[in-house]
Protein backbone atom coordinates (compact mmCIF):
# COMPACT_ATOMS: atom_id res chain seq x y z
CA UNK A 1 0.00 0.00 0.00
CA UNK A 2 2.66 2.35 0.92
CA UNK A 3 4.04 1.60 -2.52
CA UNK A 4 1.15 2.64 -4.01
CA UNK A 5 0.69 6.28 -2.03
CA UNK A 6 4.54 6.68 -3.31
CA UNK A 7 4.26 5.98 -6.90
CA UNK A 8 0.71 8.72 -6.52
CA UNK A 9 3.07 11.28 -4.91
CA UNK A 10 5.65 11.10 -7.01
CA UNK A 11 3.30 11.15 -10.33
CA UNK A 12 1.55 14.41 -8.36
CA UNK A 13 5.07 16.39 -8.13
CA UNK A 14 5.64 15.49 -12.09
CA UNK A 15 2.40 16.75 -12.44
CA UNK A 16 3.38 19.75 -10.90
CA UNK A 17 6.59 20.62 -12.49
CA UNK A 18 5.54 19.82 -15.74
CA UNK A 19 2.68 22.81 -15.45
CA UNK A 20 5.01 25.18 -14.04
CA UNK A 21 7.23 24.35 -17.08
CA UNK A 22 3.94 25.02 -19.00
CA UNK A 23 3.57 28.16 -17.36
CA UNK A 24 7.57 29.86 -17.37
CA UNK A 25 8.32 27.90 -21.07
CA UNK A 26 9.43 30.69 -23.17
CA UNK A 27 7.33 32.22 -25.60
CA UNK A 28 8.02 34.64 -28.40
CA UNK A 29 6.51 38.27 -27.46
CA UNK A 30 4.13 39.30 -29.63
CA UNK A 31 5.47 42.35 -31.62
CA UNK A 32 8.65 42.88 -33.63
CA UNK A 33 11.14 41.28 -32.92
CA UNK A 34 14.43 39.40 -34.49
CA UNK A 35 14.99 35.48 -35.32
CA UNK A 36 17.27 33.43 -36.97
CA UNK A 37 17.62 30.78 -39.24
CA UNK A 38 20.64 28.32 -39.48
CA UNK A 39 22.16 28.47 -42.76
CA UNK A 40 24.00 25.07 -43.87
CA UNK A 41 25.62 27.91 -46.96
CA UNK A 42 28.41 28.81 -44.43
CA UNK A 43 26.99 27.30 -41.03
CA UNK A 44 26.21 30.35 -39.49
CA UNK A 45 23.30 31.98 -38.06
CA UNK A 46 21.70 34.31 -40.03
CA UNK A 47 18.90 37.18 -38.67
CA UNK A 48 15.28 38.07 -40.05
CA UNK A 49 13.05 40.64 -38.77
CA UNK A 50 9.51 38.95 -37.32
CA UNK A 51 6.44 40.18 -36.32
CA UNK A 52 3.68 38.29 -34.33
CA UNK A 53 0.09 39.70 -34.17
CA UNK A 54 -0.64 41.49 -30.64
CA UNK A 55 -2.67 38.37 -29.69
CA UNK A 56 -1.37 35.94 -31.04
CA UNK A 57 -2.51 32.20 -30.83
CA UNK A 58 -0.23 29.64 -31.50
CA UNK A 59 -3.09 27.63 -32.61
CA UNK A 60 -3.88 29.83 -35.49
CA UNK A 61 -3.07 29.51 -39.02
CA UNK A 62 -1.97 33.13 -40.12
CA UNK A 63 -1.59 35.22 -43.23
CA UNK A 64 1.89 35.56 -43.88
CA UNK A 65 3.81 38.31 -45.36
CA UNK A 66 7.88 38.09 -46.44
CA UNK A 67 8.91 41.74 -46.97
CA UNK A 68 12.41 42.19 -48.49
CA UNK A 69 14.48 44.99 -48.36
CA UNK A 70 16.34 47.52 -50.46
CA UNK A 71 20.25 48.53 -50.87
CA UNK A 72 21.96 49.68 -48.12
CA UNK A 73 19.29 48.82 -45.41
CA UNK A 74 18.55 45.62 -43.24
CA UNK A 75 16.00 43.34 -41.49
CA UNK A 76 15.16 45.87 -38.95
CA UNK A 77 14.57 48.94 -41.03
CA UNK A 78 12.49 46.70 -43.38
CA UNK A 79 10.11 45.53 -40.50
CA UNK A 80 9.81 49.31 -39.50
CA UNK A 81 9.17 50.07 -43.76
CA UNK A 82 6.20 47.65 -44.59
CA UNK A 83 4.48 48.97 -41.07
CA UNK A 84 4.42 52.34 -42.67
CA UNK A 85 7.32 53.62 -40.57
CA UNK A 86 9.68 55.68 -41.69
CA UNK A 87 12.91 57.46 -39.63
CA UNK A 88 12.20 60.34 -37.56
CA UNK A 89 12.96 63.66 -38.37
CA UNK A 90 17.00 64.05 -38.92
CA UNK A 91 17.07 60.36 -37.90
CA UNK A 92 19.75 58.15 -39.88
CA UNK A 93 19.07 54.56 -41.13
CA UNK A 94 22.12 53.67 -38.58
CA UNK A 95 20.04 55.20 -35.46
CA UNK A 96 16.43 53.84 -36.68
CA UNK A 97 17.94 50.35 -36.78
CA UNK A 98 18.48 50.22 -33.24
CA UNK A 99 14.52 49.87 -32.36
CA UNK A 100 11.38 49.60 -33.06
CA UNK A 101 8.69 51.88 -32.79
CA UNK A 102 4.76 51.53 -32.05
CA UNK A 103 2.26 50.57 -34.88
CA UNK A 104 -1.03 49.52 -35.71
CA UNK A 105 -1.84 45.86 -34.66
CA UNK A 106 -2.29 43.63 -38.01
CA UNK A 107 -3.90 39.88 -37.86
CA UNK A 108 -0.44 38.82 -40.50
CA UNK A 109 2.96 36.84 -39.60
CA UNK A 110 5.43 39.34 -41.02
CA UNK A 111 9.06 38.16 -42.12
CA UNK A 112 11.89 40.28 -43.32
CA UNK A 113 14.54 38.21 -44.18
CA UNK A 114 18.26 40.32 -44.02
CA UNK A 115 19.49 37.35 -47.25
CA UNK A 116 23.11 38.85 -46.41
CA UNK A 117 23.03 42.31 -46.65
CA UNK A 118 22.84 44.61 -49.92
CA UNK A 119 23.64 41.76 -52.57
CA UNK A 120 20.51 41.42 -54.53
CA UNK A 121 18.13 37.87 -54.60
CA UNK A 122 20.03 35.94 -56.23
CA UNK A 123 22.25 33.35 -55.80
CA UNK A 124 22.89 32.70 -51.43
CA UNK A 125 20.38 35.72 -50.58
CA UNK A 126 17.77 33.88 -52.55
CA UNK A 127 18.30 30.86 -51.27
CA UNK A 128 18.06 32.62 -47.66
CA UNK A 129 14.92 34.08 -48.44
CA UNK A 130 13.11 30.40 -48.45
CA UNK A 131 14.86 29.46 -45.62
CA UNK A 132 13.15 31.83 -43.89
CA UNK A 133 9.91 31.23 -45.02
CA UNK A 134 10.23 27.39 -44.06
CA UNK A 135 11.58 28.46 -40.63
CA UNK A 136 8.61 30.31 -39.79
CA UNK A 137 6.21 27.68 -41.33
CA UNK A 138 8.07 25.37 -38.67
CA UNK A 139 8.20 27.60 -35.61
CA UNK A 140 4.05 28.55 -36.55
CA UNK A 141 1.42 27.74 -38.57
CA UNK A 142 0.87 29.27 -41.70
CA UNK A 143 -1.50 29.16 -44.36
CA UNK A 144 0.16 28.53 -47.18
CA UNK A 145 -3.11 29.61 -49.54
CA UNK A 146 -2.20 33.17 -47.79
CA UNK A 147 1.58 33.62 -48.46
CA UNK A 148 2.15 37.49 -49.68
CA UNK A 149 6.00 39.01 -51.14
CA UNK A 150 6.18 42.63 -51.46
CA UNK A 151 10.09 44.35 -51.62
CA UNK A 152 10.89 47.84 -51.92
CA UNK A 153 14.07 49.15 -54.43
CA UNK A 154 16.76 46.43 -54.61
CA UNK A 155 13.54 44.11 -52.82
CA UNK A 156 11.27 45.12 -55.18
CA UNK A 157 13.08 43.76 -57.83
CA UNK A 158 14.01 40.49 -55.86
CA UNK A 159 10.10 40.49 -55.30
CA UNK A 160 9.54 39.93 -59.05
CA UNK A 161 12.27 37.73 -59.52
CA UNK A 162 11.27 35.22 -56.65
CA UNK A 163 7.69 35.65 -57.35
CA UNK A 164 8.28 34.92 -60.64
CA UNK A 165 10.55 32.57 -60.66
CA UNK A 166 7.82 29.93 -58.38
CA UNK A 167 4.80 31.49 -58.86
CA UNK A 168 2.56 28.54 -57.22
CA UNK A 169 4.01 29.79 -53.92
CA UNK A 170 2.26 33.25 -53.30
CA UNK A 171 -1.20 34.19 -53.39
CA UNK A 172 -0.06 38.11 -54.25
CA UNK A 173 2.82 39.94 -54.89
CA UNK A 174 3.41 44.07 -54.33
CA UNK A 175 6.78 45.23 -55.80
CA UNK A 176 7.81 48.93 -54.81
CA UNK A 177 10.37 50.75 -57.20
CA UNK A 178 11.31 47.56 -58.42
CA UNK A 179 14.67 46.97 -59.59
CA UNK A 180 14.58 43.46 -61.14
CA UNK A 181 17.82 41.18 -61.94
CA UNK A 182 18.47 40.85 -66.03
CA UNK A 183 16.00 38.56 -67.13
CA UNK A 184 13.15 39.22 -65.22
CA UNK A 185 11.26 40.70 -67.58
CA UNK A 186 10.71 37.45 -69.40
CA UNK A 187 8.83 35.67 -66.39
CA UNK A 188 5.66 38.27 -66.87
CA UNK A 189 3.34 35.62 -68.33
CA UNK A 190 4.24 33.10 -64.40
CA UNK A 191 2.36 35.86 -62.89
CA UNK A 192 -1.55 34.45 -64.07
CA UNK A 193 -2.06 32.76 -61.18
CA UNK A 194 -1.44 36.16 -58.90
CA UNK A 195 -2.49 39.40 -58.79
CA UNK A 196 0.42 42.16 -58.64
CA UNK A 197 0.39 45.91 -57.16
CA UNK A 198 3.17 47.94 -58.28
CA UNK A 199 4.03 51.53 -56.63
CA UNK A 200 6.51 53.75 -58.04
CA UNK A 201 7.63 57.90 -57.70
CA UNK A 202 7.17 59.37 -60.78
CA UNK A 203 10.23 61.41 -60.04
CA UNK A 204 12.80 58.67 -59.10
CA UNK A 205 16.18 59.66 -59.92
CA UNK A 206 17.51 55.57 -59.33
CA UNK A 207 14.44 53.54 -60.59
CA UNK A 208 13.33 55.35 -62.99
CA UNK A 209 9.47 55.12 -63.20
CA UNK A 210 9.69 53.77 -67.41
CA UNK A 211 10.71 50.44 -66.16
CA UNK A 212 7.32 49.98 -63.89
CA UNK A 213 5.27 51.59 -66.47
CA UNK A 214 6.15 49.28 -68.85
CA UNK A 215 5.84 45.96 -66.52
CA UNK A 216 2.59 47.32 -66.08
CA UNK A 217 1.58 47.61 -69.27
CA UNK A 218 2.88 44.35 -70.68
CA UNK A 219 0.95 42.17 -67.72
CA UNK A 220 -2.20 44.30 -68.91
CA UNK A 221 -1.60 43.01 -72.44
CA UNK A 222 -1.04 39.68 -71.18
CA UNK A 223 -4.49 39.34 -69.28
CA UNK A 224 -2.31 39.41 -65.47
CA UNK A 225 -4.44 40.86 -63.19
CA UNK A 226 -2.42 44.14 -62.13
CA UNK A 227 -3.00 47.40 -60.42
CA UNK A 228 -0.74 50.23 -60.38
CA UNK A 229 -0.19 53.35 -57.94
CA UNK A 230 1.90 56.58 -59.46
CA UNK A 231 2.83 58.52 -56.74
CA UNK A 232 3.12 62.44 -58.17
CA UNK A 233 6.40 64.58 -57.42
CA UNK A 234 7.78 61.56 -55.41
CA UNK A 235 11.51 60.80 -55.50
CA UNK A 236 12.99 56.90 -54.64
CA UNK A 237 11.08 56.98 -51.52
CA UNK A 238 8.06 56.05 -52.97
CA UNK A 239 7.62 53.22 -50.21
CA UNK A 240 6.83 56.25 -47.58
CA UNK A 241 4.08 56.47 -49.58
CA UNK A 242 3.03 52.80 -50.84
CA UNK A 243 3.37 50.96 -47.46
CA UNK A 244 1.56 54.61 -45.72
CA UNK A 245 -1.22 53.58 -42.93
CA UNK A 246 -0.28 50.03 -43.34
CA UNK A 247 -2.37 49.56 -46.72
CA UNK A 248 -0.17 46.36 -48.45
CA UNK A 249 -2.15 44.55 -45.27
CA UNK A 250 -5.47 45.30 -46.69
CA UNK A 251 -4.44 44.99 -49.95
CA UNK A 252 -3.09 41.47 -49.47
CA UNK A 253 -5.66 40.26 -47.27
CA UNK A 254 -8.41 40.15 -50.60
CA UNK A 255 -5.89 38.04 -52.06
CA UNK A 256 -6.07 34.16 -52.21
CA UNK A 257 -4.03 31.77 -53.81
CA UNK A 258 -5.62 28.55 -55.83
CA UNK A 259 -3.31 25.61 -55.26
CA UNK A 260 -5.58 24.11 -58.41
CA UNK A 261 -6.25 26.48 -60.84
CA UNK A 262 -7.65 25.16 -64.14
CA UNK A 263 -4.96 27.32 -66.58
CA UNK A 264 -1.04 27.23 -65.90
CA UNK A 265 0.99 29.29 -68.19
CA UNK A 266 4.70 28.61 -67.38
CA UNK A 267 8.13 30.26 -68.92
CA UNK A 268 11.41 28.87 -67.72
CA UNK A 269 14.63 29.26 -68.78
CA UNK A 270 16.59 26.60 -65.90
CA UNK A 271 15.63 23.47 -64.72
CA UNK A 272 16.08 25.17 -61.29
CA UNK A 273 12.90 26.98 -61.55
CA UNK A 274 10.95 24.10 -63.29
CA UNK A 275 7.53 23.78 -61.60
CA UNK A 276 4.29 25.45 -61.21
CA UNK A 277 1.47 23.98 -60.11
CA UNK A 278 0.54 20.76 -61.73
CA UNK A 279 2.94 21.27 -64.58
CA UNK A 280 6.78 20.17 -64.63
CA UNK A 281 10.00 20.54 -67.33
CA UNK A 282 11.51 17.77 -67.68
CA UNK A 283 13.45 19.13 -70.52
CA UNK A 284 14.76 21.89 -72.58
CA UNK A 285 17.21 24.10 -74.31
CA UNK A 286 18.94 25.65 -71.64
CA UNK A 287 19.08 29.27 -72.16
CA UNK A 288 16.30 29.58 -73.97
CA UNK A 289 12.72 30.32 -72.76
CA UNK A 290 10.97 27.33 -72.54
CA UNK A 291 7.19 27.81 -72.43
CA UNK A 292 3.72 25.92 -71.39
CA UNK A 293 0.04 26.82 -72.03
CA UNK A 294 -1.98 24.29 -69.79
CA UNK A 295 -5.48 24.49 -69.57
CA UNK A 296 -7.79 22.06 -67.53
CA UNK A 297 -10.70 23.20 -69.44
CA UNK A 298 -13.06 20.35 -68.25
CA UNK A 299 -12.95 17.46 -66.29
CA UNK A 300 -9.99 15.04 -67.35
CA UNK A 301 -9.26 17.03 -70.62
CA UNK A 302 -6.60 18.83 -70.91
CA UNK A 303 -5.52 21.42 -73.63
CA UNK A 304 -1.71 22.04 -73.78
CA UNK A 305 0.28 24.58 -76.12
CA UNK A 306 4.46 24.28 -75.36
CA UNK A 307 7.36 26.46 -77.26
CA UNK A 308 10.97 25.15 -77.00
CA UNK A 309 10.12 22.01 -74.72
CA UNK A 310 11.49 18.16 -75.28
CA UNK A 311 9.65 17.04 -71.96
CA UNK A 312 7.38 17.34 -69.46
CA UNK A 313 5.20 15.97 -66.73
CA UNK A 314 1.69 16.84 -65.30
CA UNK A 315 0.66 15.71 -61.90
CA UNK A 316 -3.06 16.37 -61.59
CA UNK A 317 -2.71 14.96 -58.11
CA UNK A 318 -5.93 17.17 -55.67
CA UNK A 319 -6.93 18.96 -59.02
CA UNK A 320 -10.98 18.80 -58.10
CA UNK A 321 -11.22 18.32 -62.43
CA UNK A 322 -9.10 15.16 -61.99
CA UNK A 323 -10.68 11.89 -61.72
CA UNK A 324 -7.98 8.99 -61.58
CA UNK A 325 -10.76 6.35 -62.09
CA UNK A 326 -10.98 7.64 -66.00
CA UNK A 327 -8.90 8.77 -69.02
CA UNK A 328 -7.12 11.97 -69.41
CA UNK A 329 -7.31 13.03 -72.67
CA UNK A 330 -4.44 15.48 -73.48
CA UNK A 331 -4.52 17.58 -76.65
CA UNK A 332 -0.60 18.73 -76.68
CA UNK A 333 0.11 21.35 -79.91
CA UNK A 334 -2.73 19.95 -81.36
CA UNK A 335 -2.45 16.12 -81.03
CA UNK A 336 -4.51 14.13 -79.25
CA UNK A 337 -3.27 11.55 -76.46
CA UNK A 338 -5.37 9.38 -73.69
CA UNK A 339 -3.44 8.26 -71.07
CA UNK A 340 -4.27 6.09 -68.25
CA UNK A 341 -3.04 7.74 -64.50
CA UNK A 342 -3.06 7.70 -60.76
CA UNK A 343 -1.87 11.40 -60.74
CA UNK A 344 0.87 12.11 -62.61
CA UNK A 345 1.91 11.14 -66.50
CA UNK A 346 4.89 12.65 -68.30
CA UNK A 347 5.63 12.89 -71.75
CA UNK A 348 8.34 13.14 -74.51
CA UNK A 349 8.75 15.00 -77.79
CA UNK A 350 10.79 13.10 -80.44
CA UNK A 351 10.89 13.82 -84.18
CA UNK A 352 8.52 16.79 -83.05
CA UNK A 353 5.85 14.42 -82.13
CA UNK A 354 4.53 14.48 -78.20
CA UNK A 355 4.61 10.79 -77.15
CA UNK A 356 3.46 9.32 -73.79
CA UNK A 357 6.82 8.05 -71.91
CA UNK A 358 7.28 5.24 -70.98
CA UNK A 359 11.03 5.36 -69.32
CA UNK A 360 12.80 7.56 -67.37
CA UNK A 361 13.30 11.09 -69.03
CA UNK A 362 16.75 11.85 -67.48
CA UNK A 363 19.32 9.55 -66.88
CA UNK A 364 23.16 9.00 -66.64
CA UNK A 365 25.03 12.55 -66.89
CA UNK A 366 22.60 14.96 -68.48
CA UNK A 367 21.67 18.73 -67.13
CA UNK A 368 18.71 18.82 -65.26
CA UNK A 369 17.80 20.10 -61.88
CA UNK A 370 20.75 20.71 -59.78
CA UNK A 371 23.41 19.29 -62.60
CA UNK A 372 23.09 22.06 -64.91
CA UNK A 373 24.85 24.65 -64.61
CA UNK A 374 26.02 27.74 -65.70
CA UNK A 375 29.15 28.04 -63.79
CA UNK A 376 27.36 30.62 -61.29
CA UNK A 377 24.92 28.21 -59.84
CA UNK A 378 28.22 26.32 -58.02
CA UNK A 379 28.32 29.54 -55.89
CA UNK A 380 24.92 29.83 -55.03
CA UNK A 381 24.23 27.38 -52.64
CA UNK A 382 26.97 25.47 -49.71
CA UNK A 383 30.47 25.84 -51.19
CA UNK A 384 34.51 26.01 -50.36
CA UNK A 385 37.33 27.47 -51.80
CA UNK A 386 40.64 24.75 -51.85
CA UNK A 387 43.88 25.51 -52.59
CA UNK A 388 45.96 22.66 -53.63
CA UNK A 389 49.65 21.35 -52.35
CA UNK A 390 49.88 18.05 -54.01
CA UNK A 391 53.11 19.50 -55.86
CA UNK A 392 54.86 20.68 -51.97
CA UNK A 393 54.72 24.17 -52.96
CA UNK A 394 57.58 26.29 -51.60
CA UNK A 395 56.40 28.77 -48.75
CA UNK A 396 56.20 31.48 -50.65
CA UNK A 397 53.99 29.49 -53.44
CA UNK A 398 51.42 28.10 -50.69
CA UNK A 399 51.01 31.57 -49.20
CA UNK A 400 50.30 33.39 -52.59
CA UNK A 401 47.73 29.51 -53.36
CA UNK A 402 46.52 30.57 -49.86
CA UNK A 403 45.77 34.42 -50.55
CA UNK A 404 44.43 33.97 -54.23
CA UNK A 405 41.38 31.43 -52.32
CA UNK A 406 41.39 33.78 -49.10
CA UNK A 407 40.55 36.13 -51.84
CA UNK A 408 37.93 34.61 -53.81
CA UNK A 409 35.95 33.62 -50.66
CA UNK A 410 36.17 36.92 -48.97
CA UNK A 411 32.42 38.08 -49.90
CA UNK A 412 32.70 40.26 -46.97
CA UNK A 413 35.00 43.02 -47.93
CA UNK A 414 33.62 46.55 -46.89
CA UNK A 415 32.13 48.40 -49.77
CA UNK A 416 31.41 51.67 -47.82
CA UNK A 417 28.90 52.94 -45.20
CA UNK A 418 25.90 52.19 -47.68
CA UNK A 419 26.14 49.39 -48.61
CA UNK A 420 28.14 47.70 -46.06
CA UNK A 421 29.09 43.76 -45.89
CA UNK A 422 27.88 40.72 -47.72
CA UNK A 423 27.20 38.26 -44.42
CA UNK A 424 28.99 35.44 -46.13
CA UNK A 425 31.49 33.52 -44.74
CA UNK A 426 32.27 30.33 -47.09
CA UNK A 427 35.43 28.27 -45.54
CA UNK A 428 39.09 28.38 -47.20
CA UNK A 429 40.76 24.81 -47.03
CA UNK A 430 43.82 22.91 -48.49
CA UNK A 431 43.27 19.64 -50.91
CA UNK A 432 44.40 17.62 -47.66
CA UNK A 433 41.77 19.59 -45.31
CA UNK A 434 38.50 18.19 -47.62
CA UNK A 435 36.72 15.56 -45.54
CA UNK A 436 34.25 13.56 -46.60
CA UNK A 437 31.73 15.42 -45.34
CA UNK A 438 32.33 18.19 -47.49
CA UNK A 439 32.48 16.07 -50.41
CA UNK A 440 28.90 15.33 -49.76
CA UNK A 441 27.92 18.24 -48.93
CA UNK A 442 29.14 21.33 -50.54
CA UNK A 443 30.51 22.23 -54.24
CA UNK A 444 33.83 22.72 -54.02
CA UNK A 445 35.22 25.58 -55.78
CA UNK A 446 38.95 24.34 -56.97
CA UNK A 447 41.72 26.37 -57.63
CA UNK A 448 44.97 24.86 -59.74
CA UNK A 449 45.66 21.90 -62.10
CA UNK A 450 45.48 18.24 -61.32
CA UNK A 451 49.44 18.34 -60.89
CA UNK A 452 49.01 20.68 -58.02
CA UNK A 453 45.34 20.29 -56.22
CA UNK A 454 44.65 16.25 -55.17
CA UNK A 455 41.07 17.78 -55.34
CA UNK A 456 41.86 17.99 -58.89
CA UNK A 457 43.89 14.72 -59.35
CA UNK A 458 41.08 12.62 -57.61
CA UNK A 459 38.53 14.22 -60.83
CA UNK A 460 40.64 14.31 -63.47
CA UNK A 461 39.31 11.43 -65.53
CA UNK A 462 35.72 12.99 -64.79
CA UNK A 463 36.41 15.75 -65.79
CA UNK A 464 36.91 17.11 -69.87
CA UNK A 465 39.60 19.10 -70.01
CA UNK A 466 42.49 20.06 -68.35
CA UNK A 467 44.65 23.73 -68.71
CA UNK A 468 48.87 22.28 -69.07
CA UNK A 469 50.47 23.05 -65.36
CA UNK A 470 53.10 24.68 -67.86
CA UNK A 471 50.95 27.62 -68.85
CA UNK A 472 51.32 30.83 -67.32
CA UNK A 473 48.97 33.34 -69.78
CA UNK A 474 45.55 31.61 -69.28
CA UNK A 475 42.96 30.97 -67.01
CA UNK A 476 40.09 28.52 -67.44
CA UNK A 477 37.17 28.52 -65.19
CA UNK A 478 34.55 25.62 -65.83
CA UNK A 479 31.63 24.08 -63.56
CA UNK A 480 30.75 20.65 -63.84
CA UNK A 481 28.93 18.15 -62.06
CA UNK A 482 30.16 15.22 -59.95
CA UNK A 483 28.57 13.27 -57.57
CA UNK A 484 25.69 15.02 -56.03
CA UNK A 485 27.50 18.47 -56.50
CA UNK A 486 29.18 20.68 -58.32
CA UNK A 487 33.20 21.53 -58.67
CA UNK A 488 34.10 24.63 -59.89
CA UNK A 489 37.49 24.06 -62.23
CA UNK A 490 39.84 27.57 -61.72
CA UNK A 491 43.23 26.85 -63.70
CA UNK A 492 46.23 29.23 -64.35
CA UNK A 493 45.31 33.02 -64.10
CA UNK A 494 42.36 33.78 -61.43
CA UNK A 495 38.41 34.33 -63.31
CA UNK A 496 38.37 37.87 -61.95
CA UNK A 497 42.39 38.48 -63.53
CA UNK A 498 42.05 42.17 -65.31
CA UNK A 499 38.24 42.98 -64.11
CA UNK A 500 38.10 46.65 -63.99
CA UNK A 501 36.43 47.88 -60.66
CA UNK A 502 33.23 49.59 -62.31
CA UNK A 503 29.82 49.94 -61.70
CA UNK A 504 27.87 50.18 -58.63
CA UNK A 505 29.59 47.42 -55.75
CA UNK A 506 26.92 44.98 -55.18
CA UNK A 507 29.39 42.74 -55.12
CA UNK A 508 33.49 42.84 -55.26
CA UNK A 509 35.35 42.36 -58.10
CA UNK A 510 36.36 38.98 -57.84
CA UNK A 511 32.78 37.76 -57.47
CA UNK A 512 30.79 40.61 -60.02
CA UNK A 513 31.16 38.80 -63.44
CA UNK A 514 29.94 35.31 -61.73
CA UNK A 515 26.24 35.61 -62.67
CA UNK A 516 27.35 36.77 -66.24
CA UNK A 517 29.67 33.19 -67.46
CA UNK A 518 28.31 30.14 -68.63
CA UNK A 519 29.04 26.64 -68.11
CA UNK A 520 33.02 27.34 -69.47
CA UNK A 521 35.26 30.62 -69.53
CA UNK A 522 38.80 30.48 -71.54
CA UNK A 523 40.70 33.45 -71.61
CA UNK A 524 44.82 34.95 -72.07
CA UNK A 525 45.97 37.46 -69.98
CA UNK A 526 42.93 39.05 -68.68
CA UNK A 527 39.33 38.33 -68.52
CA UNK A 528 38.57 40.46 -70.60
CA UNK A 529 40.19 38.84 -73.40
CA UNK A 530 38.12 35.86 -73.70
CA UNK A 531 38.69 32.95 -76.00
CA UNK A 532 35.68 31.15 -74.86
CA UNK A 533 32.81 32.00 -72.74
CA UNK A 534 30.20 28.96 -73.54
CA UNK A 535 27.80 25.99 -72.33
CA UNK A 536 28.54 22.28 -72.53
CA UNK A 537 26.14 20.00 -74.72
CA UNK A 538 22.74 18.46 -72.68
CA UNK A 539 25.07 15.66 -71.92
CA UNK A 540 28.06 17.64 -70.50
CA UNK A 541 30.25 16.64 -73.22
CA UNK A 542 32.80 19.28 -74.83
CA UNK A 543 31.34 20.25 -78.45
CA UNK A 544 32.60 20.64 -81.83
CA UNK A 545 33.06 24.54 -81.55
CA UNK A 546 34.31 24.33 -78.37
CA UNK A 547 37.20 22.03 -78.99
CA UNK A 548 38.01 24.14 -82.05
CA UNK A 549 37.88 27.50 -80.05
CA UNK A 550 39.84 25.82 -76.39
CA UNK A 551 42.76 23.62 -78.50
CA UNK A 552 43.65 26.68 -80.99
CA UNK A 553 45.40 28.25 -78.21
CA UNK A 554 47.98 24.58 -77.14
CA UNK A 555 47.20 25.38 -73.63
CA UNK A 556 44.12 23.15 -73.40
CA UNK A 557 44.14 19.14 -73.34
CA UNK A 558 40.39 17.60 -73.85
CA UNK A 559 40.04 14.39 -72.03
CA UNK A 560 36.33 13.48 -73.00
Amino acid sequence: MRIKFWNVAVFTVLGLISNIADVQAQRLSSGPQVLTFFSDADDTEQPYGLYLPKNFDETKKYPLVIMLHGAGSNHRLDLRRVFGKSNAEGETDVEASRSFPQWDDVDFIVAAPYARGTAGYQGIPEEDVYDVLDDVKMRFKIDENKTYLTGLSMGGGGTLWIGLTRPDIWAAIAPVCPAPPEGTFDLASNALNFPVHFFHGDADPVVPVAGTRKWVEHLQDIGVEVSYKEFVDVKHDSWVSAYDNEFIFEWFGHAERNPFPDRVKFVSKQYKYNKAFWVQFDKMNLGTLAEIDANLNKPNAATITTKNLFAFTVNLKGHPKFNAASNVTFTIDGKALTAKTDSSVSFVKNNNVWTVATSPIATGIVKKKGAEGPIYDAFSSRHVYVYGTADNPSPEELKKRVDLATQAAYWSHYRGEFLGRIMFFPRVLSDKEVRPSDIESSNLILFGTKETNAMIAKYADKLPLHLNAADKTHGLLYVFPIDKHYVAINSGLPWWSGAEDKGFPFVSVMHRRLPELKDLFFFKDSSMNAIFDGRFSDDWKITEEMKTKLTSSGAITITK
